[in-house]
């Protein structure tokens, strides 16, 4: 039996209709064909709840006369409550009047179209519409059927962003190429020459002179240092990972830091649980992450600023907290903050973040944001806990040895 007949079955009236065109036929005849019929209208419609696939029946007048349970989950409704509701509700700029007249403008717009729900869940489904006269011309109303795109979209973007960095990768290999070697090449004579300079007999000469040298250095050092932090960005090797206590690292990370936390004259706060467990990670990289969000921090505030930080734990995660009393960040900048060369900084190369944020995805890790201009900005980098991957639970008593705990498996 086809969807149309099968459609047919279900629209309210139909046995009343149908005996009334069999009223020739004997009882048990009449008995045996229900039956028949009440056991495949049955068996379709347990197919169709078994559907991923969202599936609403429209009459002529373009109201619900039958919905899936995948439709109603994925437009938030129930079909007791939406019989006979316009699909107008749930469905709108659609002149549906148009489509069930067969309009072919209108019909060729909806041969397929992606919507984006925010209710019961915020998802992007793709849904098409099939007139039922398009199929029997004595048949009224429509299908209407939806697939939820949210996976696949996702797909295309982690593709798009994927090919993205390639590119990126294959213009770091040439930026390195051709601005590596003649950095290097113009860093030799500048050697060269300070020491030459320091021959000089005229002291304000000479003194005029490795100014400008000097400037020229750190302007050569600059344009290395954005060179390999772009090249670590883009080709970051994967981690090593270790049991690691977060505390550790970053401790180890401010100890580095601590000439230049002086001289801004911050207070640094720090609040670290012995009791936080140990995390698998990759030590260089992290204490990278720790040295770049920290140093965002720093340069957030103004001198005398507090940064507070301090380790946390759940379930599933253990977590580094960097909080600053800075200016914050607008929300405008907020979204474009992972992108490379965005920065807000007249010395900033627009990499640091990007780089964080390639780190903690290569460990399974999470960053969360919170920030408001001139109140701060709350940093939370969560990485997985081992320890939480696997949990035992006891048994009730007297269940044998054999059977003694449930093992619950929770990914990290």
């Amino acid at each position: 039996m086809g969807l149309n007949g099968t459609l047919v079955f279900m629209k309210a009236g139909f046995f009343d209709k149908l005996v009334n065109h069999l009223d020739h036929l004997d009882a048990g005849s009449l008995q045996t064909y229900f039956l028949r019929l009440a056991k495949e209208k049955g068996l379709m419609e347990t197919i169709f709840q078994a559907l991923e696939e969202g599936l609403i029946v429209l009459d002529p007048e373009a109201k619900i006369s039958y919905a899936n349970r995948a439709a109603e989950q994925m437009l938030g409704f129930t079909f007791e409550n939406a019989e006979g509701v316009p699909i107008q509700r749930y469905l709108k700029d659609i002149h549906w009047d148009l489509v069930l007249d067969l309009d072919e403008y209108e019909w060729s717009q909806l041969v397929r179209r992606e919507i984006e729900v925010t209710y019961p869940q915020h998802r992007f489904m793709e849904f098409y519409v099939v007139p039922l006269a398009a199929v029997d011309e004595k048949e009224e109303g429509a299908v209407v059927i939806f697939r939820d795109v949210t996976r696949e979209r996702e797909s295309t973007a982690e593709s798009i962003e994927s090919e993205r960095l390639h590119a990126l990768s294959l213009l770091a290999a040439g930026v390195a190429h051709e601005i590596g070697n003649p950095l290097n090449s113009i860093n030799i004579p500048l050697q060269l020459l300070d020491r030459e300079i320091k021959n000089l007999e005229h002291e304000e000469a000479q003194k005029e002179l490795k100014e400008l040298v000097d400037i020229s250095r750190k302007e050569v050092e600059r344009l290395d240092t954005i060179i390999r932090q772009f090249l670590k960005a883009l080709r970051p090797s994967l981690p090593e990972r270790k049991p690691l206590k977060l505390a550790r690292l970053m401790e180890e990370t401010l100890e580095v830091m601590k000439h230049e936390i002086n001289d801004r004259r911050m207070l640094v706060e720090t609040d670290f649980p012995s009791e936080i467990p140990s995390v698998a990670v990759d030590e260089t990289q992290v204490k990278q992450v720790f040295f770049n969000v920290v140093k965002n921090a720093l340069q957030a505030m103004a001198d005398g600023g507090i940064l507070r930080i301090n380790t946390i734990q759940s379930d599933r995660f253990v977590g580094m907290v960097v909080e600053d009393n800075g200016s914050g960040i607008d929300p405008e900048n907020l979204g474009a903050i992972y992108e490379p060369f965005h920065t807000t900084k007249s010395e900033g190369t627009g990499l640091g973040m990007m780089i964080v944020q390639r780190i903690m995805r290569d460990h399974g890790g999470e960053i969360a944001i919170n920030s408001e201009p001139n109140r701060g900005t709350r940093l939370t980098l969560r990485f997985p806990r081992e320890d939480a991957r696997l949990n035992l639970l006891s048994a009730p008593h007297g269940v044998d040895d054999a059977s003694s705990f449930v093992t619950n498996e929770r990914r990290a």
